[in-house]
């Protein structure tokens, strides 16, 4: 249902805030991503036009979100003009490749198969490391709903332990499934610092460079 009101609370960091309608008796959460225009910088006190639905049993939420009087002109010129839908359709073509993080597991996969062969890993830690990156999964999905809910939220510093203990692959695909995380820059330099470095102890042990007496102790 097509709604409008005020923007009364909105974190900049995380990237969500709450809308207030006369015509809705609580705030509806809205986040970044609900946004028609991506590249409009919510701020407080600014008036938004909304699409109200309900999901899960939780508070209502604002979808196709645009400030009020700005959206519907902007969205003709678009269709309007068709140097724009080029540009549009090319921003949308330049999402980041499936190659790099596919060199990436098929390197990581060849390196741990190696290790099992060679006796430089027991193959116990291979169902070790699948559980990590199920965890890392499941850690993002409920912090994913915390952010959407309001609710406290899992320290950034805990995901990246997460994937410099190997759930890098499961951290991924959670990134993009859930559309959390993948768009703030910062942490994603420190995401793929710590898929290198994981990377690299991985084949620091199985090649050798590390003593095999660390693994017993």
């Amino acid at each position: 249902m097509k709604r409008q009101g005020r923007l009364v609370r909105w974190e900049a960091e995380r990237g969500f805030g709450f809308i207030r309608s006369p015509e809705i008796p609580a705030d509806v959460f809205v986040h970044l991503h609900d946004f028609v225009d991506r590249q409009l910088k919510p701020q407080v006190g600014m008036e938004l036009g909304f699409d109200e639905i309900h999901v899960g049993g939780k508070g209502p939420r604002a979808m196709a979100v645009h400030a009020v009087g700005a959206a519907q002109p902007q969205a003709r010129r678009t269709s309007a003009d068709p140097r724009r839908r080029r540009a549009t359709a090319a921003s949308s073509s330049s999402s980041p490749s499936m190659l790099p993080i596919g060199v990436l597991l098929l390197g990581y996969a060849g390196l741990l198969g190696y290790g099992v062969w060679t006796t430089r890993l027991p193959p116990i830690a291979l169902g070790v490391l699948l559980l990590i990156s199920l965890l890392a999964f499941a850690v993002y999905g409920f912090d994913k709903s915390a952010a959407q809910a309001g609710r406290w939220r899992t320290a950034e510093s805990t995901l990246h332990l997460l994937s410099l203990a190997g759930g890098w692959p499961g951290a991924w695909c959670a990134q993009r499934l859930f559309r959390h995380k993948s768009r703030k820059a910062s942490f994603m330099a420190v995401y793929w610092a710590t898929v290198l470095l994981n990377m690299a102890a991985v084949a620091a042990w199985v090649g050798k460079l590390l003593p095999a007496s660390l693994l017993a102790g």
